[in-house]
């Protein structure tokens, strides 16, 4: 129970880290005359799968059964690898310039915390896989 509640609070910080980052903590380019410039888009997106994960860690607080915490696990590393490549180009992209804000302290911020979140998925897959076993 308390492994639980640590990985599912760790989901729910880094997820509302990645949600609210860009919009409040490591802002995204300012759009000039009311225009939406790419890294607002990404950064809308990337509330999304913040949010994501941060319901996910709800859920692996809530449920304490060992194949529910597999399969929520699974889901939020799949979801951590899905928001680090919406600002690489795959998906949505940041600004062109390379001096632009975003693509100095966001993109370097929402990747450091989308890989925490996929190894930390996978260490806790790993965890539980052997927890199944038993």
């Amino acid at each position: 129970m308390k492994k639980n509640i640590i990985s599912g609070g760790a989901a729910i910080i880094f997820g509302l880290l990645i949600a609210l980052g860009p919009q409040f903590l490591f802002k995204v380019c300012a759009s000039p005359e009311g225009l939406f410039l790419k890294c607002h888009w990404a950064a809308r997106a990337e509330f999304c799968t913040g949010l994501l994960i941060a319901a996910l860690g709800v859920f692996m607080v809530i449920f304490s059964d060992y194949k529910v915490q597999l399969g929520l696990t699974i889901g939020l590393f799949l979801t951590g690898l899905f928001s680090v490549v919406i600002p690489h180009e795959l998906f949505i992209g940041l600004c062109k310039d390379a001096d632009a804000p975003c693509r100095k302290v966001t993109n370097l911020v929402l990747t450091i915390l989308c890989v925490i979140v996929i190894v930390g998925a996978v260490i806790n897959m790993i965890y539980l896989e052997k927890k199944t076993k038993k």
